[in-house]
């Protein structure tokens, strides 16, 4: 599905040149659950970033379905996120003054879909626990619940891909666990890759597999083996 190769993204401070990714070559196939872990400054969110086609490369080639990416102009690269990609982010990111529904639907207008795929938005809510919630605002749920809506928008416009960005880092354990389940089971039931980066050994545990990056390199490449998950 996604082929990486021989990725850099380098920064100049000053007369110095941070290599945040250093000659990355990985491979990510459909349906797969990864975890993207190690220290800060690692290169775990420019990776990320990248893969999202929201950061050019300095050098490397990302290939998506037999397609280089790094090839493509701005127009073409967001046609494809569109389509292609789905976002959770930590701090959820939900329009205050949306309702759970509207916010999940947000992604549908941006790819002039018809509104008809209100009842699907609908599925989603349901299908991540706030199908009696889906007309209440981001100040009416909790943090848990706002991640599911993150999750439920990320996943709307029917992506192979959903990248997370520490999408545990603002909750409790408990919440944290319960929101590794609901991006498993949705991982599992409609067949969408997630590519997680995290701090969270717990969560990192629960993945098939885990990519260690370090001063810009993959250190580690671990397949790890998770409960099975029911659906």
């Amino acid at each position: 599905m996604i082929q990486i190769e021989e990725l850099t993204k380098h920064y100049r401070q000053g007369k110095s040149v941070v290599r945040a990714l250093d000659g990355v070559n990985l491979g990510i196939e459909k349906g797969e659950f990864i975890a993207v872990v190690g220290r800060s400054g690692s290169g775990k969110t420019t990776m990320l970033d990248t893969l999202g086609l929201l950061l050019k490369p300095t050098s490397g080639r990302i290939i998506v379905d037999g397609v280089d990416t790094t090839r493509m102009n701005d127009n073409r690269k967001a046609h494809l996120r569109v389509d292609k990609i789905g976002f959770i982010f930590q701090e959820y990111n939900l329009l205050p003054t949306m309702s759970a529904l509207e916010n999940v639907m947000l992604p549908l207008e941006y790819a002039g879909k018809p509104k008809g795929d209100r009842e699907w938005a609908c599925t989603l809510l349901a299908e991540v626990g706030l199908g009696d919630r889906m007309h209440h605002r981001p100040d009416q749920l909790s943090g848990g619940q706002q991640q599911r809506v993150a999750i439920a928008r990320s996943l709307v416009n029917r992506p192979a891909l959903v990248l997370g960005d520490e999408p545990t880092g603002a909750v409790d354990s408990e919440t944290s666990d319960q929101l590794a389940a609901i991006m498993r089971r949705m991982n599992v039931q409609h067949g969408v890759t997630f590519v997680i980066v995290t701090h969270d050994p717990d969560l990192a545990a629960k993945t098939d597999r885990i990519i260690r990056l370090k001063d810009g390199k993959v250190v580690a490449d671990e397949t790890t083996a998770p409960e099975a998950v029911a659906v």
